[in-house]
């Protein structure tokens, strides 16, 4: 098949990294409308996303994730604005982590989830897609709204904090992966300040921590749900750099993404 190459565009809203070649590249798209951090860039002094966005390279970036997708074959990118049907139609893969509150929101006003986009994702998923949501725990991320979109798959993302780390005790992060689990090997996790969550059918849980759930898959329709209370896989706890060893992040990372990968309707 013929390798087409294209430098990044921005196509409406939708802003597309990397090189795109074949048709049947698995379309994975990040949001950046309820997530909506930006900062001044110390050298331009212009205004910048980041925070949980492909192209930031900082502790609390995701350029590594989207480095990974990229090596499995995968396209990345990002949509701006809420989620519209024609917007669906070019992802096979959307992730949503952290939603704001108003005083984490670029203007101190937040993107709320609302009924289209949660009706436009819901019917998206019926028809295959594959939808991650990543919140964080009580202060650092907004639930009402979120749990609305939620609560559609029987998850709801408490308002509550566990695996509260203190200073360099990492150990008090610790997830333990059994032997069985549907998405990732038996491994020992970091994640720390988790949102717990409630699971109910279609859902069910596939992680713990401190005895609460903390992660859930769901099959609705031809697609998948993932669910997490914490937006674990940031660079800061993949480069290798910061956590002990023993903790297997940047492997459990990898063995997420192949997993979400298998998940996207080849139909």
């Amino acid at each position: 098949m013929k390798q087409v190459i294209v430098k990044t565009v921005a196509l409406g809203s939708l802003l597309t990294f990397g090189i795109s070649t074949a048709q049947d590249k698995p379309k994975v798209v990040l949001d950046n409308f309820f997530n909506n951090e930006k900062k001044e860039n110390k050298e331009t002094k212009a205004l910048e996303p980041w925070h949980y966005t492909w192209n930031d390279t900082s502790n609390g970036g995701f350029s590594l994730l989207g480095g990974i997708f990229q090596k499995q074959g995968a396209e990345i990118s990002t949509l701006t604005t809420a989620p519209s049907k024609r917007d669906l139609k070019k992802a096979n893969l959307y992730i949503i982590v952290d939603p704001d509150t108003d005083k984490e929101a670029y203007g101190g006003k937040a993107n709320l989830m609302d009924a289209g986009s949660i009706r436009n994702l819901v019917d998206w998923v019926k028809k295959g897609g594959v939808l991650v949501l990543m919140s964080n725990d009580n202060g650092n991320s907004e639930f009402e709204h979120f749990n609305q979109l939620a609560g559609e798959f029987g998850i709801h993302f408490n308002d509550d904090s566990y695996n509260r780390v203190q200073k360099r005790e990492f150990e008090q992060g610790k997830v333990m992966v059994p032997a069985g689990n549907e998405v990732f090997s038996v491994q020992k996790l970091y994640m720390k300040e988790i949102s717990s969550m409630d699971v109910k059918a279609p859902a069910k849980a596939i992680l713990t921590a401190e005895g609460k759930n903390i992660g859930a898959i769901a099959k609705v329709g031809r697609g998948t749900v993932f669910a997490l209370g914490d937006p674990w896989c940031y660079n800061e706890y993949i480069d290798g750099k910061k956590l002990p060893a023993d903790f297997t992040n940047a492997q459990g990372t990898e063995e997420w993404v192949k997993w979400l990968l298998k998940q996207v309707d080849k139909k």
